[in-house]
């Protein structure tokens, strides 16, 4: 289980590493990108291991993989697009 551990936050941090090389412009601040993957990792990794009963380590790794580019998938921008400048709030009446 320790190995599996391990293995799952290594592929997290692998897939967001390699969104970060290939698509730095679609994603916000590393310091983002780089637990997201980890934490989908683990996440796909437990889940994983709770629904088949940790018998089949491969596939564990195999959920930490898809669950980890899943949230990394929620964090790209679209291409193309700026974020539009806020308009500044008017100051309060006192």
């Amino acid at each position: 289980m320790i190995v599996e551990t391990v293995g799952a936050l290594a592929i997290g941090l692998g897939v967001a590493w390699l969104a970060l090389r290939r698509l730095p412009h679609r994603l916000p601040d590393p310091r983002l990108v780089g637990p997201t993957g980890a934490a989908g990792g683990l996440l796909g990794a437990f889940v994983t291991h709770t629904a088949l009963g940790g018998a089949q380590p491969l596939a564990v790794l195999g959920g930490a993989l898809v669950l980890a580019a899943t949230l990394l998938s929620l964090l790209v921008r679209p291409a193309g697009r700026r974020p539009a400048a806020r308009p500044a709030r008017p100051a309060r009446p006192a």
